[in-house]
């Protein structure tokens, strides 16, 4: 079974995917591979985006899940359509009691340090730091180092390739989420060379 600390250390960056056609997962997703980029959360987002993890299951090498996830019945509605992993922009106990019983790592979203209390004490200690640029950025992650030894952080929101390195610098992020590797933009025209060349950049960025 897949851990969240195998999942925060496939990659320094693990790509964010919303995507309004299901027919356009498989393609994304072999350009992101060809480009080194291993770890695919789809935002459940659009009504295509169950049938879109679906697609991607069935990708070799691709560690699909759900981001976005809010309620119990999205945690099981993502693990029935193979996801891997769950991704949530918050923290709540019933969708840790959900993650253990699917047997599915959860990066529950945090932002002060109160949050991060209440998911420690949940036994999360991989954690994702949403939303992270308004939320106080680097400096915020590293000042969470000092009481908060044992969490690893998956800083995501305004992550771009130009600030993605002061936060990989950090000895308490293992990765970043970013939503630049693929954007909407960029699928729709189906520009995959561009979409391996934005992940193939994002996987040469150094880690912490």
């Amino acid at each position: 079974m897949l851990t969240s600390a195998e999942l925060m250390r496939a990659g320094p960056v693990m790509a964010v995917l919303t995507l309004e056609a299901a027919a356009d997962a498989v393609p994304v997703a072999r350009a992101l591979l060809a480009g080194g980029i291993r770890a695919l959360e789809v935002t459940l987002r659009t009504p295509e985006a169950l049938r879109a993890i679906e697609a991607l299951s069935g990708v070799d090498g691709a560690l699909a899940g759900a981001g976005t996830v809010l309620c119990v019945d999205d945690a099981a509605r993502a693990a029935a359509a193979g996801a891997r992993f769950l991704v949530s922009p918050g923290f709540r106990p019933a969708l840790a009691d959900a993650a253990r019983r699917l047997a599915l790592p959860w990066l529950p979203g945090v932002a002060t340090a109160s949050e991060i209390m209440a998911a420690r004490e949940a036994g999360f200690d991989d954690l994702k730091f949403f939303p992270a640029e308004t939320s106080g950025g680097a400096a915020a992650v590293a000042a969470f180092a000092g009481p908060f030894p044992m969490a690893r952080f998956c800083p995501t929101g305004g992550i771009t390739q130009a600030n993605a390195p002061r936060y990989l610098a950090l000895a308490n992020v293992a990765c970043v989420g970013g939503s630049w590797l693929a954007p909407r933009d960029l699928v729709a025209r189906r520009d995959w060379a561009e979409i391996e060349a934005r992940a193939r950049a994002a996987a040469a960025l150094a880690r912490g």
